[in-house]
């Protein structure tokens, strides 16, 4: 009998999800275990024909945690097969509506994450394949909004002022403003002594359109958040004004009562109403100058090809060209696609791709990029890559992901939000009472707990981040520096160590062969045995040693038996010789005895130079020679190392390369502290060792380097955006330029200052206005226009990021 699956209790709907990385049954039997060990799961069951799961719950018990689901399968040694939709959410208005559509997503079954981001109005759900979006976009219905799946790159976006939105948003601040003037005015005559109002069925007449059709919004919103028990601020807009325009209207039908003129509130109730809506339009212009970066990106992308078609060109969507397709681009039109030059001559201008300013010039053989301008000459281009795969594409999903996410100082925002509401109801409630029964005036307790409620502002509190990420993520990514996710965004501000690979990223990468020295004095024979062993290698070190047999017209044997010793050099045979080629580590470890030209590489390698060694082994072991390489130092490297010591860090330089060429290299740039003749395998040890120092940011070409990039607590990846490199490194630079790692760590360092500056006035708005206000020193409409200011306030300096410009001079 089986006892691990009781037959006899009840059990709920099964939940049903694939698994990637089943091979066999014991694969099977390891993933049934781990998830019958979560707590609530009665039975699983593993198919591996299909790679799916099926698990069972016990009937009445909580819905299970997909997240946890995910972690079991993960200890496992398997994964989840998941899958991201992003939906656009229409209604979210502060902090607590993030926080409650987060909630929604995350329960719906199959779900693992949910980030929303109150600037663009996108949830990013992640969840298992397959899940019908169906679900969530009713989850979000339920939680009191609206939702839909994202079908181009720019829904969600806010609405711009032109759009239909934008201008009925403007018509119906313009309205409120007109019926609010009259009723403010009177007020603001009194302190010169002009004592004049309005009758009050007039005074009630201009105040309820401003309170029921203006701010219908409010109403709308803040009974869909109830619904939902739940509140957020539009609940806290419409109770304020309602209980100001309810004691109005009270006074107002009761004047006998008062024995003279009524005390009427009606200017306060349409004031704070035209306030929050003013403020609000110039919180929606603020946020969309926040993303103008993604925008700008999305514009890049043209419509139409022209593709070489039947001896012509055929002018077609840019969706239906192919891979392979020829396509012919004009003098001053943008590159439809990722490709290579087949003919014709250009420079490109790829500077909002790349943030190089300067035309570049390409030629026959060399790549162009979708979304340059072809400046001059017409060109044709072979695809190589179109739509989601092109560079602009993958450039585009990186900025959205890294905007999407959030920091981890988001979630202590994202506790307060959760409670921020119920405890400004709460401290309104106190504040009428405690007003009311010490004083008796129930009319001032009233407009006391009014203020209570118009002052609060977690709309603030809701935009403080992630305005911040999306201005420092698009002020980046204009500089050509692709940043993958906020937690590097924050975590970067506190690198304290910079570790730099050398070859390809302080160096030019293309080294070339400067020297020879041949023990029997003949160089060309010493570089043609060189030249057999490394033809088949892509490695620049080989490419220098086989271009130079090239240019010499050498006869080159084929060599056999040829291994890569990682990170020490080559062995093989050639015309039946038994061959090493490599480092001085490797030769030691040979027993080749390297005294006839050891003074001679120490001279090279003082200088700067690269020095590999070529032996012949067998039953005579005995040194052929030596080749030196020189790789030239990029242009910026010297300054580069100058801006990142000008910022308090430190430098380190980590190459498998020799001590004397590297220490070399080092003094020459001002590198701090150099680790030489580390293997590639020791690189991801070497930074774990450096983090005991402090933060640690590793600078390499995002394929070679990628342990060591992955080790680090912020990798950066310089080249030219390859999938390995986005997906290895926190940090792509979209250019070469080392000179833009000090960037990186610059706009960071600026973006976190503005975060915690956001934060800290939105905390100080609700901790300094909301004792004010139940104390009775703000009244309403002062507490109304604190309120409408506060997020505008916080996207305002926001906004001043985007005057950082990169240290890279065009």
């Amino acid at each position: 009998m089986d006892t691990a699956h009781p037959p006899s209790e009840p059990t709920a709907a099964p939940l049903r999800f694939s698994i990637r990385g089943l091979t066999c049954a014991s694969c099977v039997t390891r993933v049934e275990k781990a998830l019958e060990a979560i707590p609530g799961v009665v039975a699983a069951s593993v198919n591996l024909a299909t790679e799916s799961a099926e698990v069972r719950t016990g009937a009445g018990a909580p819905p299970l945690d997909f997240a946890a689901l995910s972690e079991a399968v993960a200890r496992a040694g398997y994964a989840l097969v998941t899958d991201v939709s992003e939906l656009a959410i229409e209604g979210m208005t502060c902090a607590g509506c993030v926080a409650r559509v987060e909630r929604a997503l995350r329960a719906v079954p199959g779900v693992t994450t949910a980030s929303v981001n109150l600037v663009t109005g996108r949830a990013r759900v992640e969840h298992v394949a397959g899940l019908d979006r169906a679900a969530l976009v009713a989850a979000v219905a339920k939680a009191g909004y609206a939702a839909h799946p994202v079908v181009d790159a720019t829904a969600g976006a806010p609405a711009p002022t032109g759009t239909p939105a934008g201008q009925r948003e403007r018509r119906h601040l313009l309205l409120a403003a007109l019926l609010s003037a009259p009723l403010l005015l009177p007020m603001l005559a009194l302190p010169f002594g002009v004592h004049w109002m309005l009758p009050g069925w007039l005074q009630w007449l201009l105040a309820t359109p401003v309170q029921f059709w203006l701010g219908a919004r409010f109403y709308r919103a803040g009974w869909k958040a109830l619904r939902a028990h739940s509140g957020n601020m539009d609940l806290l807009v419409a109770l304020g004004t309602s209980a100001g325009y309810g004691l109005s209207v009270w006074n107002l039908l009761f004047a006998e009562a008062h024995h003279g003129a009524p005390h009427l509130y009606f200017e306060a109730s349409a004031v704070i109403i035209t306030l929050v809506l003013l403020g609000k339009w110039l919180e929606a212009r603020a946020k969309r100058q926040t993303t103008e970066a993604i925008r700008a990106l999305q514009a890049l992308r043209p419509s139409t090809a022209r593709v070489l078609r039947d001896g012509g060109e055929v002018e077609v969507p840019v969706e239906s060209v192919r891979v392979g397709d020829h396509v012919a681009i004009r003098p001053g039109e943008r590159i439809p696609v990722d490709g290579e030059i087949l003919e014709g001559r250009t420079h490109a201008d790829e500077s909002l791709v790349t943030g190089e300013s300067r035309p570049v010039a390409r030629g026959p053989g060399e790549r162009v990029t979708g979304g340059t301008v072809n400046g001059e000459g017409r060109i044709v281009v072979r695809t190589l890559a179109v739509g989601a795969e092109t560079t602009l594409a993958r450039i585009i999903r990186l900025v959205e992901d890294a905007q999407a996410k959030k920091p981890p100082i988001q979630r202590v925002v994202d506790r307060v939000s959760a409670v921020f509401v119920p405890a400004v109801v709460a401290i309104a409630a106190l504040t009428v009472l405690g007003w009311g029964l010490t004083t008796g005036d129930w009319s001032a307790a009233i407009l006391n707990a009014v203020a209570v409620l118009v002052i609060a502002c977690p709309c603030a509190l809701g935009l403080a981040t992630p305005t911040a990420i999306m201005a420092g993520t698009g002020v980046a990514a204009r500089a050509g520096i692709l940043i993958k996710d906020a937690e590097v965004l924050e975590t970067a501000h506190a690198v304290r160590i910079v570790a730099f690979d050398k070859t390809g990223t302080l160096t030019e990468g293309k080294p070339a062969l400067r020297e020879l020295v041949a023990i029997d004095g003949d160089a060309d024979a010493l570089l043609a045995l060189a030249a057999a062993l490394q033809q088949g290698s892509e490695h620049a070190l080989a490419r220098a040693v086989t271009d130079a047999a090239k240019a010499r017209a050498l006869h080159v044997a084929v060599a056999g038996d040829v291994q890569a010793l990682a990170g020490r050099g080559l062995t093989g045979r050639v015309d039946g010789r038994a061959l090493l080629l490599g480092s001085r580590r490797l030769m030691e470890e040979s027993g080749i005895a390297l005294d006839a030209l050891a003074a001679r590489a120490d001279a090279l390698a003082a200088s700067g130079h690269t020095v590999s060694w070529l032996a012949e082994t067998g039953a005579a072991p005995r040194l052929l020679g030596l080749l030196a390489f020189a790789d030239p130092l990029r242009p910026g490297s010297a300054a580069a190392i100058a801006n990142l010591r000008r910022l308090g860090l430190r430098t380190v330089m980590l190459t498998g390369d020799n001590r004397g060429a590297t220490e070399a290299v080092a003094q020459a740039l001002g590198i701090d502290e150099v680790r030489a003749e580390v293997l590639p395998a020791d690189k991801a040890d070497t930074v774990r060792a450096l983090r005991g120092d402090g933060r640690v940011a590793m600078v390499g070409d995002g394929i070679n380097d990628a342990p060591a990039l992955a080790a680090a607590d912020v990798g950066i990846a310089m080249g030219s955006g390859t999938d390995v490199a986005m997906q290895a490194a926190g940090i792509t630079l979209m250019r070469p330029d080392p000179r833009l790692v000090a960037d990186a760590i610059d706009v960071s360092r600026r973006t976190y200052r503005k975060i915690r500056q956001n934060l800290f006035w939105a905390f100080v708005y609700n901790l300094v206005g909301i004792p004010l206000a139940a104390a009775g020193l703000l009244s309403p409409v002062i507490a109304g226009t604190a309120m409408a200011f506060s997020s505008v306030s916080v996207v305002g300096n926001t906004l001043l990021l985007r005057r950082w410009r990169t240290s890279v001079p065009d």
